[in-house]
């Protein structure tokens, strides 16, 4: 017996076909998540699925961009804090939103080691608008700004790292996470945050 098939509109469909990709390419290899699945779960034809993503590598594209777009969003800083103040607020909300929205960070993980160019591109963009943000505030003399835009750049890999861990060892304290965090990005910065 199969169970009716629920109507969405079309933005909650693609939301929800998303939401399924990002739950398995979370917890899978690329080549190991079949779009006939995603329909299955979604009870979506096949041709559904199509109709909004036409190939596996579209579906997984859009994927880690909502997901980077996400990240974007709930990171963006407060420019009226000190520096430091705009970091910790920062990596708070990226904490949180790890912790609410594991798979889609995962997935967002897989991408950036993704064979496909054109999906790497699309998690470099949001790491460059993440470096971009807190070189900005820093604001360190001209002369420093390329050295400070690689320290950052580590710091943000090392952030990202740390949280995959966490995933897998929930037992660490979310303030201990964000103090370890700090620490590293004023040792990278020779103690300068403020």
């Amino acid at each position: 017996m199969t169970s009716a098939r629920r109507r969405l509109a079309p933005e909650q469909r693609r939301a929800q076909l998303l939401d399924i990709g990002a739950r398995l390419f979370a917890d899978r290899p690329y080549e190991d998540v079949w779009i006939e699945e995603v329909a299955e779960l979604a009870e979506v034809s096949r041709g559904l699925m199509y109709h909004y993503f036409p190939t596996k590598r579209d579906f997984f594209a859009a994927i880690v961009e909502r997901e980077s777009e996400r990240l974007l969003d709930v990171t963006a800083p407060d420019s009226t804090l000190p520096v430091e103040e705009q970091v910790a607020a920062g990596l708070d909300a990226y904490f949180e939103h790890v912790a609410s929205h594991r798979h889609g960070v995962r997935a967002i993980n897989h991408g950036a080691l993704s064979a496909d160019a054109d999906i790497r591109a699309i998690v470099e963009r949001e790491l460059d608008a993440q470096q971009r943000r807190i070189v900005d505030a820093l604001d360190p003399p001209d002369s420093e700004r390329e050295l400070v835009g690689v320290a950052v750049r580590g710091w943000i890999a090392f952030v990202r790292a740390v949280c995959m861990d966490w995933l897998d060892h929930p037992s660490i304290a979310e303030g201990e996470l964000r103090e370890l965090c700090l620490r590293s990005l004023r040792g990278m910065l020779g103690g300068r945050l403020d």
